[in-house]
């Protein structure tokens, strides 16, 4: 076990490490229904943090991937990538340029394995003032809702300057103010809300303002595994009214709300509130983002706007999330990696 720092010389990632070996195309007993029959063992190397790993390896996934022919492996940070395995999937979720790198140089020289997902990829959602343009350019629209984002403006430097930028770009208050890097970390998630402009100056740049929808206090968050489409409902920051505004003045922090607070799917809520996204919007969303992003695992945190049945704003979307935590997510992430690897082989042998 070693620790890496990430590139701003922040947080600083624990990263769990063993060495284990395997043969060309091991094969394994499956159980089912009772019987036991051989099949090809689908091999997939991890590299996760201890957080990640304690969350996403639970013992009920693992047991189930082992009931399905799939075998994680943890990757050995002090050896060669290309010496361990081999794998059918490598599975990740670190940052640094360093191990970046490495993934890099490992799928040029290994391209019969699948890596979840293209480093390239993740970091394009590593900055917010990025991370939504993919939706932006979508412009979905159809007879299902309509899908946007929220208005926003990304401030780098001069906190002095925030109040004069923000009247530039014509932004509405209240604002929400997010770190311009979502790395994963703590800090990355968290929310201050600005209900007066001169309150501005004291929050820290780089950072992205986003202006508040009001959205019933509750939000969706769209899990996306391959295909696969899981969607949950979350508290969320309250709605803010016109004569709150007119009497609160300053900045108010929040911690990680979506992920703090409990889940909202057994509340009693309004129904035009708590009605999910139609799943044809969501299923067109996901699919048309699964190519604009190059990303199989990542999650999509969607609001709709109060007052309105079919209007919804993205606001963030994250790489390889907080699976633990989506229903049935055993049975769905160990049916997409099996189609990935018994996909591969087949594909080897025909």
């Amino acid at each position: 076990m070693r620790l890496r720092e990430n590139d701003d010389g922040g947080e600083k990632e624990e990263v769990v490490e063993n060495e284990v070996t395997l043969a060309q195309n091991q094969w394994c007993p499956v159980v089912n229904a009772g019987f036991s029959s051989p099949k090809r063992l689908v091999v997939v190397g991890y590299a996760l943090t201890t957080k990640k790993i304690k969350s996403f390896l639970q013992p009920k996934l693992e047991g189930l991937a082992r009931n399905k022919g799939i075998l994680f492996v943890a990757i050995d940070h002090n050896r060669p990538l290309s010496d361990q395995g081999p794998f059918d999937i490598v599975l990740h979720k670190l940052s640094g340029k360093e191990w970046r790198q490495v993934l890099e140089d490992y799928r040029q020289s290994h391209p019969e394995v699948t890596v979840l997902d293209p480093p390239d990829a993740i970091q394009h959602l590593r900055n917010r003032q990025y991370m939504l343009q993919a939706v932006a350019d979508m412009n979905l629209c159809d007879s299902y809702g309509i899908v946007g984002v929220p208005r926003q403006l990304v401030i780098k430097r001069e906190a002095c300057a925030i109040p004069e930028l923000v009247n530039q770009a014509g932004l509405t208050l209240p604002l929400v103010a997010k770190p311009l890097v979502a790395d994963g970390s703590a800090k990355s998630h968290e929310l201050s809300l600005a209900y007066e402009k001169f309150s501005l100056q004291k929050l820290e740049p780089p950072l992205v303002l986003q202006e508040f929808v009001n959205h019933g206090g509750v939000l969706f968050k769209v899990y996306i595994v391959g295909d696969a489409i899981k969607v949950v409902r979350r508290f969320s920051l309250p709605d803010v009214s016109k004569w709150e505004l007119s009497k609160d003045a300053g900045i108010y922090n929040f911690p990680r709300v979506s992920c703090a607070a409990a889940s909202a799917d057994d509340a009693d809520l309004d129904p035009t509130v708590a009605e999910l996204p139609p799943r044809p919007l969501l299923e067109k969303l996901a699919k048309e983002l699964r190519w604009r992003l190059g990303l199989r695992l990542f999650n999509l945190d969607i609001i709709r706007e109060y007052g309105t049945r079919d209007h919804f704003y993205v606001i963030d979307i994250n790489y390889f999330p907080g699976y633990g935590k989506m229903p049935e997510y055993e049975h769905i992430f160990t049916d997409f990696l099996l189609s990935l690897g018994q996909g591969k082989y087949k594909k080897r042998s025909g």
